[in-house]
């Protein structure tokens, strides 16, 4: 099958680097011949030094079993023999055969000369939607047996099974996907461009028809897009119990009379006309509890139902699994879609003009490979399927969809537009679910983005206030500034400008000004930003000084201090760059009118940058227009604040400003305009009142239908939350005598629940702190400790491993306080440091308390209070996810204990057994209640 033999390679070693004295302490190789596993060598190698816990604990290989094994230079002749005439393949290959050369060479032996496979690039390649490269996800997604993680034979032989399923996944690709594929190969980092010209030549010699469900239009390969149609079936007014209908398709339902209030309700508002908010403790099914009604009033009415969750995670779960089960057992049929953003979407005339680019640049490659692929498989071109690098992510920005400049006939891509068909499918469905982002970019659009509505259910409604500032608001970051300008380049860069101009010279197109005056411009913009930034992070840096130890600050600029003296040089300089910016502007919209009343016929490729240059022009202008905002305008109503890390200035300066309130924009622009909304979330009422939620997005209590509807779980049979007294009062001491005395109790504690901790934060410097005095003591050698921030991996990542583990510690800051999901034993204690309390100099939290005060309020039992209880909620919340789960609650902040306002924290959570005393208390009953 193939011309040459495969070696797979997996080593296990002491550490990272054999350089720094580490070493093999297991290799396995398998070798593929004719594309079936024909061979397996494994052999624990003796490092001749201990192994580390850590390794012993990731491994499960001990000094014990590498005691009688050879050493490297023993088995070496071996090794070579298997790799003689071979190609090296290994999971992030560059790792396996860096070391397995260094220890030849160490040995006295000639490198491996031969080529290498990265089956970590092929699976980017093969499988770019894929959650995870790593090698047990994969081996997850594929349902392939992988009993021993972490040990050289297991590895080796997934690593060999996964090689495998790739090729055979490439040899089902169109030929002229592949031929696109085998061009773009020569620059990978692999060697992989030999096994594209093998499948290509192979393809080549047997003419195969397209598969079914493929058409290949301009030289590219896709899905064809199915017609939505529209379910036309009339709706039939039918007795139908859902929740006997659940009981006979899925095993483990167990019927909820929450559950069923829950679907009463939401129907009920619906027919009315009326808003309504439902805070649904964990386990009601709040999903299914405003899905079903929603679907089943918006066939009984024709109206459709827009659902709005804060997270992807959430609409991906209620597409993958609510809404396909109600497809299973709904009566009718029914039309779902999932509407986004149009620059989610892939502008397919851009990315056919980027492969006729020659940029050899790896993430630019890598990303094209990903979408040739991708594009076999996607039937909404939607980017949010797509697993890129950072550098990927970065060019996704040219291919993105944002509209058409120059007229939609001029696009030969219009017939097959993603965007267009995901509206198109919009039009006709029952129900649309989005995010609070395009749900927020359509009121301030005034209905441009989302089909015409009435009718619409807020999940993770707790998010809903902070979205409104963050989408009224404005991000400025200098690297983001950075990126956005330096696209225009000047005449010497080969970049937008460059390239505009020699379309210019081909049709002989003139501007108001000649190319070299314009290139004048760009060149003092350039220097004008730069200049302007330096100013603004040495204003920053003045600041800082005052606050001594600090390194991560924010600095709140009000009305006050932009009329003050220390910032007339920022005004100064940033008129300069706003002046610049409004003139090259000006001079670039100008030439772009000339071409298109020129009515030039225009070839592809430049069809496609001048529709690139208007892109860039929409972002230079909303740059351009929030300079004006934040530096020369009064911002009434408005937070203004720099953030910023004194070792990193100006690369990690960061211009925010938010509303201080959206109480009235949504209640004008949302509640007031709609027929009927439902709000819900686990976590919006405080002390069994929804009146801090309801004030925060403008509404009052008598204008809306209010239900609680607690956890159907037995909290008191279940957990137990503890409040230690043998610990200081974090306002009567310092934070480092705060931070020894919870590292020495939770070492304690860590020791009596076997790890299976989730210990959460409110800063990010006292869990480093944490960390660090716990790693460092020296009891905790045999646990795996992994911090946010410090260990590698997004929360997901970090989430995965901490199960993977038996004696492991997971410490989290802000995101870990909701929205982790830890079922079972592998969490059995959770530890909250301090009560969740915003910095009072948190320029929103100031600003909002300024607001307060203003109306006469108290600050603290009306905002910080309340807020920090919902979070505190949301902490609690991670403990118990499943009926059947059991633990313990720790709260070391002795303010739940010791002040009046302590008792609304436990008040608010579901009702549990609470107890008070010290370590020793706490290690008895943990080993009674776990």
């Amino acid at each position: 099958m193939y011309p040459f033999k495969l070696v797979v390679v997996d080593l296990e070693t002491t550490g990272n680097s054999p350089r720094k004295g580490e070493k093999i302490i297991q290799i396995s190789a398998v070798i593929i011949e004719n594309g079936k596993i024909t061979d397996q060598f494994t052999s624990f190698v003796s490092p001749g030094k201990s192994i580390p816990p850590f390794i012993e604990e990731l491994t499960g290989i001990n000094d014990e079993m590498v005691s009688g094994a050879p050493m490297f230079d023993e088995i070496a002749p071996k090794i070579l023999e298997i790799l003689d005439n071979g190609v090296f393949v290994a999971h992030n290959v560059t790792f396996d055969l860096s070391f397995l050369q260094a220890e030849l060479e160490e040995a006295g032996y000639n490198p491996f000369a031969g080529p290498a496979f990265d089956t970590v690039e092929l699976a980017k390649i093969a499988m770019p939607s894929a959650d995870s490269f790593k090698l047990t996800e994969l081996s997850n997604t594929l349902s392939l047996s992988h009993v021993r993680p972490h040990q050289a034979d297991s590895d080796a032989y997934v690593t060999a099974e996964i090689l495998l399923h790739f090729i055979q996944e490439l040899h089902g690709l169109p030929l002229v996907t592949l031929e696109k594929l085998r061009t773009l190969s020569v620059h990978l980092k692999s060697d992989l461009s030999l096994l594209f010209d093998e499948i290509v030549s192979q393809k080549q010699r047997h003419v195969e028809d397209l598969e079914f469900g493929l058409e290949v239009y301009r030289g590219i390969a896709l899905r064809t897009k199915s017609d939505p149609g529209s379910c036309s079936d009339s709706f039939h007014e039918i007795e139908f119990d859902i929740t006997k209908s659940m009981e006979k398709h899925v095993s483990s339902y167990e019927k909820r009379n929450v559950q069923i209030q829950m679907m009463n309700e939401v129907k009920e508002s619906f027919a009315e006309g009326k808003h309504l908010v439902i805070e649904a403790g964990t386990g009601v099914g709040k999903s299914l509890g405003y899905l079903w009604p929603s679907l089943h009033f918006a066939k009984q009415s024709g109206e459709r139902v827009v659902i709005s969750t804060f997270t992807t995670q959430l609409q991906e779960q209620l597409l993958q699994k609510e809404i396909k089960l109600l497809e299973t057992i709904s009566p009718f049929t029914f039309q779902t879609v999932l509407l986004k953003g149009k620059n989610h979407y892939i502008n397919l005339f851009k990315f056919e003009q980027s492969l006729r680019e020659e940029d050899p640049q790896y993430d630019v490659i890598l990303t094209k490979m990903q979408i040739l692929v991708w594009l076999t498989g996607t039937e909404t071109g939607d980017v949010d399927e797509l697993n890129l690098t950072s550098g990927g992510q970065l060019f996704w920005n040219r291919l993105r969809h944002d509209g058409w400049h120059l007229p939609h006939s001029k696009d030969p891509w219009v017939t097959k537009d993603f965007y267009l068909n995901a509206r198109k499918r919009a039009l006709t469905a029952d129900i649309i679910i989005t995010n609070h982002s395009m749900l927020l970019s359509d009121i301030i659009n005034h209905g441009n983005l989302i089909p015409a509505f009435d009718y619409l259910v807020i999940d993770e409604a707790h998010h809903l206030e902070k979205s409104a500032r963050q989408h009224l608001g404005i991000v400025l970051d200098y690297l983001s500034i950075k990126f956005t300008t330096s696209q225009l380049g000047t005449l010497e860069q080969n970049q937008l400008f460059e390239r505009l101009s020699s379309l210019m010279n081909a049709y002989e197109i003139e501007g108001n000004r000649h190319l070299f005056e314009i290139d004048a411009l760009v060149h003092q913009f350039y220097q004008d930003l730069e200049e302007a930034m330096s100013v603004l992070a040495n204003v920053f840096v003045k600041h800082a000084k005052k606050r001594t130890g600090a390194q991560k600050i924010q600095l709140r600029i009000s009305d006050e201090m932009k009329k003050s003296r220390n910032w007339q040089p920022v005004h100064m300089a940033m008129e300069r760059v706003i002046s610049g910016m409004k003139t090259i502007e000006r001079e670039f919209q100008d030439i772009l009118d000339s071409i298109k009343k020129k009515k030039i016929k225009l070839k592809d490729s430049e069809k496609a940058l001048v529709e690139e240059f208007y892109s860039f022009l929409v972002e230079w202008d909303d740059l351009h227009q929030h300079f004006r905002t934040v530096f020369l305008k009064e911002m009434t109503d408005y937070v203004l604040w720099l953030d910023g890390d004194t070792r990193s200035l100006p690369n990690s300066l960061i211009i925010q400003a938010q509303p201080v309130t959206v109480a009235r924009n949504l209640k004008e622009e949302l509640f007031t305009k709609k027929k009927s909304i439902v709000l819900t979330s686990a976590t919006l009422t405080v002390s069994e009142s929804f009146h801090y939620f309801l004030n925060e997005v403008g509404l009052n209590t008598e204008e809306i239908k209010q239900l609680k509807l607690s956890s159907p779980f037995d909290y008191a049979g279940s957990a137990t939350l503890f409040i230690p007294n043998d610990v200081p009062e974090i306002q009567q001491v310092s934070n480092e005598e705060y931070i020894e005395s919870i590292s020495s109790h939770l070492i304690g504690v860590a020791e009596a629940t076997k790890g299976r901790m989730l210990i959460l934060f409110t800063s990010y410097d006292m869990l480093r702190k944490t960390y660090e005095l716990m790693k460092e003591s020296g009891l905790l050698e045999d646990y795996i400790l992994m911090a946010q921030g410090i260990t590698s991996g997004s929360r997901t990542r970090l989430t995965k491993n901490f199960q993977r583990f038996d004696k492991a510690i997971l410490f989290g800051t802000s995101s870990f306080w909701e929205g982790v999901d830890i079922p079972g034993e592998d969490l059995s204690c959770l530890a909250l440091v301090r009560l969740p309390f915003s910095p009072p100099d948190e320029p929103v939290i100031q600003a909002k308390s300024e607001l307060l005060k203003a109306q006469g309020k108290n600050p603290f039992s009306a905002h910080s209070l309340p807020e920090a209880i919902i979070r505190f909620k949301q902490g609690v919340g991670r403990l118990i996810r499943r009926s059947s789960d059991r633990g313990v609650i720790i709260v070391y902040d002795r303010r739940i204990k010791t002040t009046r306002y302590g008792n609304a924290f436990i008040e608010s959570i579901p009702s549990m057994n609470v107890k008070e005393g010290d370590l020793y208390d706490l290690i008895e009953l943990i080993e009674d209640w776990l």
